[in-house]
């Protein structure tokens, strides 16, 4: 839990995605925030396996192999799930929010940050974060 205190945002993965190609719409908008924020983007390690398929199947190889060496460097920092705890109220969330389809990948973000007590999500969803009512906050703060 000390590691919360310096982490204030978690990133989903389109907006990651966005940040790095450059013809997605959301490109402009969250590199502008990435460049201005004065905090640090902590990504949960369920986004990693999207963030790859969709360099590689948009972008090409070279993307997801530059992605795969700044994970490896240290560049992107990564929180892991506490599999009992994470998951089992990421199932818990999928349960409450099954007509909105939130998403294994979603409900473990929402997880994650009510166990470090973010409440800030770097996202291009504005869907599925929006309704989502997390146990910490009344509601999350969504940026870009």
């Amino acid at each position: 839990m000390a590691r919360a205190a310096l982490v204030t945002t978690l990133a989903d993965s389109g907006a990651i995605y966005a940040l790095i190609d450059q013809s997605d719409r959301w490109h402009r908008r969250v590199t502008a925030w990435w460049r201005a924020a004065r905090r640090a983007v902590l990504l949960p390690v369920t986004v990693l396996p999207e963030i790859a398929y969709l360099l590689h199947t948009r972008i090409g190889a070279d993307a997801e192999e530059a992605f795969a060496r700044a994970l490896a460097a240290g560049e992107l920092p990564v929180e892991p799930l506490e599999v009992g705890a994470d998951v089992a109220r990421a199932a818990e969330l999928l349960a409450i929010y099954r007509d909105q389809d939130i998403g294994l990948v979603d409900a473990t973000i929402v997880a994650l940050a009510e166990r470090l007590g973010i409440t800030e999500i770097l996202t291009t969803d504005r869907r599925h974060f929006g309704v989502i009512r997390p146990r910490h906050t009344r509601e999350f703060v969504l940026v870009p």
